[in-house]
């Protein structure tokens, strides 16, 4: 067996075997597979696809890779949560804390953010002291004792998708509904929950552009579990507009603690109940969806999450009065944008504002650039809403006038108004389980 043997198979839209991708992989990660073999089979598998086996097949050899995480030790559920990445995408600091106050084990090893989408791991740093860091028996301590745990991804787990991940960036392969699948489904697989849910989303600000592919993208994902023996589901949200207000890690963390507290942006609590739900109805402790998320809300609602974050908080070094009492620091310049003219708001291009976040110091372009965490963006109006002109559209915050001035433009012209009334997309499309695809409307 030899690489260039695979690699002319491949690209002549033949199948390949699991030792064949065990070859590849195992070969690549050791160092006997240079980049340039690897670089010409991802393009072969971009052009020519990967059937259900070949994919299973894939993400089973990059599991194997490197180390697996067992809690078999911990009694209970343990669950999981993944979104395929977004702007103003905070879930995961709702949905974590909402599922432990429903009695279920939130374990979760998460990620950095990386171009135009902002990283859990980003956000909860922002909180003075919060250590991501932590050894595996300590995750497995502290999952045990609060029902909930967010740190780092250990370097020893699937460390082939660490080396895919970084050479697909620069070959553009990123696309590819199976490599990605297999990316996201090894990290869950060898993270070692019970029940995971996906938030796969499309849109501007999103990897993938329509609904349509969006569902193939999750019906490989539930396949991928279920054939190694998980419970997975799927939601399909919309990641046309940011998701809240704010934009930027301390800022974001500000939302989210606004949202435990009772109030927040109606998109974030009606995507992150959803999430939440779906976890509580996956786990049987609710036998219908609606009850699910009706469930989540009243957790959400009578305080247990809030109680739940702080746990988080605390058990992990972060500082609970900076929380308490919105301590978090954000930068001292600050500008006001005013709306150009009046009427409706349209739209709010996610990819342009997470950009803008971006070249502001909140996100990075490569994973070893460092993170400003008290930089953003927050806007004062959603899709739908009605604006004046001179009215404070959205506000920047930036180290210095020369930072907001290089994307004040941007943010406005990210930003589209029309004279006439606009109808208020819906921000979750529908779910993919092992029954297949159900529009979310018929679900509530």
């Amino acid at each position: 067996m030899n690489m260039y043997d695979i690699i002319a198979k491949k690209r002549d839209g033949n199948k390949l075997s699991f030792n064949e991708f065990e070859f590849w992989l195992k070969g690549y990660v050791e160092g006997s597979i240079p980049d340039y073999q690897s670089a010409a089979m991802l393009m072969a598998v971009f052009l020519n696809g990967l059937d259900e086996d070949e994919t299973n097949w894939l993400t089973s050899v990059i599991v194997d890779s490197g180390e697996c995480i067992y809690l078999n030790s911990i009694n209970g559920i343990k669950v999981d949560k993944h979104s395929s990445g977004g702007v103003g995408d905070k879930t995961t600091l709702l949905v974590a804390p909402i599922a432990a106050a429903a009695d279920l084990k939130f374990a979760k090893m998460s990620g950095r953010g990386l171009g135009h989408t902002g990283g859990t791991l980003d956000k909860l740093e922002a909180i003075p002291g919060f250590e991501v860091e932590m050894s595996v028996t300590d995750f497995r301590r502290q999952v045990k004792k609060d029902g909930i745990a967010v740190i780092s991804q250990s370097e020893n787990i699937v460390p082939a998708d660490k080396k895919l991940y970084a050479l697909r960036d620069v070959t553009a392969t990123v696309n590819s509904i199976p490599l990605i699948a297999a990316s996201i489904m090894a990290k869950k697989l060898a993270t070692g929950a019970d029940i995971i849910v996906l938030d796969v989303k499309y849109g501007s600000g999103a990897f993938i552009k329509t609904p349509e592919d969006a569902i193939k993208l999750a019906e490989t994902m539930v396949k991928i579990g279920l054939n190694n023996g998980k419970k997975v589901s799927a939601l399909i949200s919309s990641m046309e507009a940011p998701l809240g207000y704010a934009v930027g890690n301390s800022l974001e963390v500000d939302e989210v603690v606004e949202a435990l507290r009772g109030e927040g942006p109606d998109d974030l609590l009606e995507l992150s109940t959803a999430l939440a739900g779906e976890l509580i109805y996956m786990s049987k402790v609710k036998t219908e969806r609606k009850a699910a998320v009706l469930c989540a809300k009243k957790l959400l609602d009578n305080g247990s999450a809030w109680k739940k974050f702080l746990a988080l908080v605390k058990a992990q070094g972060g500082s609970i009065n900076a929380i308490k009492d919105n301590k978090l620091t954000h930068a001292n310049y600050v500008v006001k944008m005013a709306s150009l003219e009046s009427g409706y708001i349209e739209s709010i291009n996610a990819l342009a504002i997470g950009r803008a976040a971006r070249d502001l110091g909140a996100g990075r372009l490569k994973k070893e650039d460092s993170i400003n965490p008290n930089v953003g963006i927050v806007f004062h109006y959603k899709v739908g809403d009605v604006i004046n002109k001179g009215d404070c559209l959205a506000t920047l915050y930036a180290d210095d006038v020369m930072g907001a001035t290089q994307v004040g433009g941007d943010v406005l012209a990210a930003v589209k108004i029309t004279p006439e009334p606009v109808e208020i997309p819906d921000l979750i499309y529908g779910i993919v389980d092992e029954q297949g695809f159900t529009p979310w409307l018929k679900i509530l």
